[in-house]
């Protein structure tokens, strides 16, 4: 039956897409011009995005505190922070906003269609009408107050929640290496800029300038729809028409990205980025290299561009990723590595880190040598196969357990639409891909895109970003000297008018606005139970095995999961490096580089992970899981099998250079996460003195985890060092081979009898005996710390020790971190304080209620707040709104839905720790039946001073600064 458009709407074309289960249908506002794709698919979690073209030409950060104030107040909604207060009056699965480079766009999800149709009516007034009031844009984008509020004698300095985040951002040295490549990549057009926002650039944006943008960007004529789900487009177009379109009229321009212009010799240039001062300088440069290809609008070029992308570094035996992982040039490949097809033009990057500026010759002569050879020489057709088996797998994966499905499939397709190109292009890439799988059937197809789309382009940048310990010192100088001339050039009067912003501000942010004007959903709208799926139990021979049936789309999943045996403390550290090393070396008599094309041919991913937990009611007590995981096309399940027991049971330890490698990249990785995860390691270090899980956590994949890696790697002075470290990893993997083990296939019904016969046939069906299991001792100390690195912002914790996942309090614990949040956190931390979040919640699997705070400019004040929050619960009168706001975000998370797949392998992973749908249910029921004297009850039980850990994670400068503090300082 063919799709009926609302009256307002003209239908344009509709297409099925049989391997995303969907139907696309593509419609134009009569009136304004604004485009609508909707993707009709049989799924009751509906997605909605509204998306503008935003073409900032400068580094102010417009867009992207426009994205901020946007959502501060509308005409409907004139109440001062609609979007937060959504999404406690909410079932949502999904609710944010982006701004990318070119686009900025709000998208939700929610299963609930009374919960949608509200969200859907406060996201139309807060795009199309919103209020923007100069105190939101002083609160969200940037402002100067004095010190001390309301001392016009103290300092000023720069507040501002985009301030801060960016700060925070721009501390990232990937962040800096992508802005800077684009500077240059781009020479003349938006991409030249830092669509975030550059901290020196965001205090040159005036409110008016916001104004003037939001006037020329936000209007429908510059907008695109996009949809997902079971609601109809006539449904959804109806809505839109009522509440919005039929309010505006077609503008008479087109914002557009203007095409870039071309280099005609390559470029070179040395840039710096800032390094902790105590830290040295050797071995710390950047090396990066990009390329400017084609449009990434027209399907052809790019699916050639990510084929050619995947050949040079899908895996470690591609030839450029080889090079770059072997090289002595560099420690380990750059994070720049791979194709963007997110922006108007591709680019192409690849990058070396750990180098010396003096290898940019040497390194640019490296990677042109690779691509030579490949021009030159081709690769090997059955690489090429299984870089095309890759990109259909991704086509076909049914995602979700990140942000909801239609919410990728949407942002898969935003881009073409953004340019006017054709997002069902490349949502079907199904009939490109079959022309691929022709032409790579000719040897010289290869050959000339290597030279055509990067030997032969002269668009090239060579980066070399050098560190300097002066930077940051330098920045904050030039911040200081802008304030001090700012403020010497006050008059009286407008040293009062900042006074008076400061106090009005305070004064809005203290305001309590009247939520009722906004629509909520209540507990009454909540499912009865608790969405469940049961898996089938069975024994190959006496091995467990349980299966799943789920709608994948022709995907087949497969774990295997091992009971972690008992090790000592130098084997344990090594766990995490054990997994990885796991599935990235050489199988038997495989080497690393023929086990990774084998990999390639037959998976879509194979990676192991460990789990240590404990039980439901004692985490002191734990134990411990490794899980091998593997994906595939169902017609490679047999294959997959074959490969996942060959790995476990045959990976070889005696590719010492490999090992090598692969410790300096997971180096890279962790020392580059801090300021990106900075609260949650935080929140780690704070309660790494609570118990054994917790203090695992911490020292494996915490703080002190990256410090052992480091260490580890700064070890590895020679052969010797390398050869015993190979040795514990073997003799943490003979244990594992002898450690009890289950499995787990998920796939669609119809291939379940089938696959478990091939995996009778594959995998050993004999029971191994249970030795002594995987174990830590109690702990029980007091945390007191500060963490210092290269950051300009700060990330703070606080925690407590409480209770189990299935202790009856647990569950008033959790509605408490909701409730503290929504109350008073969030207005604090965030609007008053000016860090990017903060909030507070409790974690059952190590018995912890966490305070945080995220890219925060304050330290000291922020502490002070968790604290003032627990005299606000104990001193101040509820409402019974409140709590249940609280209540529904909780269940909101616990039903949150994930991909078919995903589902099941999170409940099946529960399950092996006692969290069984029994379990989960009585904990849904504790929540719902949750009240505000529980809440002040485990508040005044649990949260008290004697019992408080701190850790925070802030620069060595700042960390002279606090030592009446008395935390123990620990250089990371």
């Amino acid at each position: 039956m063919s799709p009926t458009a609302h009256p307002a709407f003209e239908l344009i074309r509709t297409h099925s897409i049989d391997a995303l289960n969907v139907n696309v249908e593509e419609y134009v506002h009569k009136k304004t011009g604004a485009q609508h794709i909707h993707l009709s698919a049989d799924n009751n979690e509906n997605v909605f995005l509204v998306a503008l073209r935003t073409v900032p030409m400068d580094s102010t950060g417009v867009a992207h505190i426009l994205e901020h104030t946007a959502l501060c107040g509308s005409e409907k909604y004139p109440v001062r922070d609609p979007f937060f207060m959504m999404i406690r009056r909410s079932l949502n699965t999904f609710m944010n906003a982006f701004t990318s480079s070119d686009w900025t766009a709000y998208p939700f999800a929610s299963q609930n269609r009374k919960d949608f149709n509200n969200l859907l009516d406060v996201y139309l007034d807060a795009v199309f009408f919103s209020r923007l009031d100069p105190l939101d844009f002083a609160q969200e984008g940037h402002r100067v107050e004095f010190e001390k509020a309301d001392d016009p004698t103290s300092p000023l300095v720069y507040k501002g929640v985009v301030f801060n985040e960016m700060k925070g951002a721009m501390s990232s040295v990937p962040s800096q290496l992508w802005q800077t490549m684009c500077k240059y990549l781009f020479p003349t057009s938006t991409y030249h800029y830092n669509s975030g926002g550059e901290p020196e650039c965001i205090p040159d944006l005036t409110y008016n300038e916001l104004v003037h943008f939001y006037k020329n960007h936000y209007h429908p004529s510059n907008a695109i729809f996009m949809t997902y789900g079971d609601i109809s487009a006539a449904e959804h177009q109806a809505k839109f028409e009522a509440q919005a379109l039929s309010k505006f009229e077609r503008l008479d321009y087109a914002i557009a990205v203007t095409n870039e212009k071309r280099y005609h010799a390559p470029l070179r240039v040395q840039e710096a980025y800032p390094l902790d001062d105590n830290e040295s300088l050797e071995g710390k440069t950047h090396l990066v290299m990009g390329w400017l290809l084609g449009k990434s609008t027209d399907l052809e070029s790019a699916l050639k561009a990510q084929l050619l992308n995947a050949v040079l570094l899908d895996n470690s035996a591609s030839p450029l990723q080889q090079a770059l992982e072997t090289t002595e040039l560099g420690s380990s490949p750059s994070p720049m590595c791979g194709l963007d097809d997110s922006q108007k033009e591709l680019s192409f990057l690849c990058g070396i880190e750990g180098s010396e500026a003096q290898h940019a010759d040497a390194f640019e002569a490296l990677v042109l040598g690779v691509l030579e050879d490949i021009a030159t020489n081709g690769v090997p057709e059955a690489h090429v196969e299984a870089c095309l088996h890759q990109l259909e797998l991704m086509q076909r994966e049914v995602g979700g357990d990140t942000y909801p499905y239609g919410l990728q499939l949407i942002l898969n397709g935003l881009t073409a639409a953004t340019h006017r190109g054709d997002p069902i292009g490349l949502l079907d890439i199904e009939p490109a891909l079959a022309t691929l799988r022709e032409n790579i059937k000719d040897p010289e197809f290869i050959k000339s895109l290597a030279r055509e789309l990067l030997l032969d382009n002269p668009h090239r940048v060579l980066l070399t970003m050098v560190p300097d310990t002066k930077i940051n010192a330098r920045k904050i100088a030039a911040e200081e000297q802008r304030l001090a001339e700012i403020k010497a050039g006050l008059s009286d009067e407008q040293a009062q008018g900042i006074v008076e912003l400061a106090k009005a501000l305070q004064e809005r942010q203290q305001q309590v606005d009247d939520e009722s004007i906004l629509p909520k959903v209540g507990v009454e709208d909540v499912p009865a139970e608790l969405h469940y799926l049961d898996g089938e139990r069975h024994t190959l021979g006496e091995v467990p095995l349980t299966t799943y049936a789920a709608g994948t789309n022709g995907l087949v999943y497969q774990q295997i999961v091992v009971d972690l045996p008992a090790l000592d403390d130098d084997l344990k550290a090594l766990l995490p490096f054990y997994a990885v090393c796991l599935t990235e070396l050489g199988v038997k008599e495989k080497s690393y580089l023929e086990t990774q094309q084998w990999q390639s041919q037959v998976a879509g991913s194979l990676h192991a992970f460990t789990t240590i937990r404990g039980t439901i009611d004692d985490t002191q007590t734990i134990s411990g899981k490794l899980t091998l995981s593997g994906k595939a096309l169902a017609r490679n399940q047999q294959a997959l099998s074959e490969l996942m027991q060959a790995t476990l049971e045959h990976v070889r330890f005696d590719e010492h250079a490999r090992i090598r490698e692969l410790l300096a990249q997971i180096r890279s990785r962790k020392e580059m996460s801090v300021t990106g995860s900075g609260h949650t390691l935080a929140m780690t270090a704070a309660c790494a003195g609570m118990g054994p899980g917790a203090k695992i956590s911490h020292e494996l994949s915490g703080l002190a985890g990256i410090q052992s890696v480091k260490a580890l790697d700064g070890s590895l002075t020679d052969e010797n060092a390398l050869s015993r470290l190979a040795e514990q990893l073997r003799a943490i993997h003979q244990l594992v081979v002898a450690a009890p083990r289950q499995y787990l296939v998920v796939g669609e019904q119809e291939y379940l009898t089938q696959y478990q016969k091939s995996l009778a046939d594959c995998w050993a069906t004999t029971a191994l005996k249970a030795g002594s299991g995987f174990s830590h001792p109690s702990v029980n100390t007091t945390i007191r710390q500060a963490w210092t690195t290269n950051t300009q912002v700060n990330f703070c914790a606080k925690a407590y020790p409480t209770v189990p996942i299935d202790h009856p309090d647990a569950a008033p614990l959790t509605v408490l971190g909701g409730f503290l949040r929504n109350g008073i956190l969030h207005r604090c931390i965030r609007e008053q304080g000016g860090a990017y979040g903060g909030g507070a919640s409790q974690d059952s699997n190590i018995a912890a209620f966490r305070f945080y705070s995220y890219r925060d400019p304050r330290l000291e004040d922020t502490l002070k707040d968790f604290d003032a929050s627990l005299e606000w619960l104990q001193q101040h009168d509820h409402t019974a709104q409140s709590l249940e706001e609280a209540i529904l975000g909780v269940v909101g998370a616990l039903d949150k839905p994930s991909s078919p797949a995903g589902e099941c392998k999170q409940i099946f992973q529960s399950e092996l720790f006692g969290r069984n749908k029994a379990q989960r249910q009585r904990f849904r029921e504790r929540v719902l039946n949750t009240t505000l004297e529980d809440l002040k009850r485990v508040a005044a039980t649990y949260l008290t001073q004697d019992k408080a850990n701190i850790a925070i994670i802030t620069s060595s400068e700042t960390a002279k600064s606090i030592g009446h503090l008395e935390l123990e300082t620990v250089a990371l």
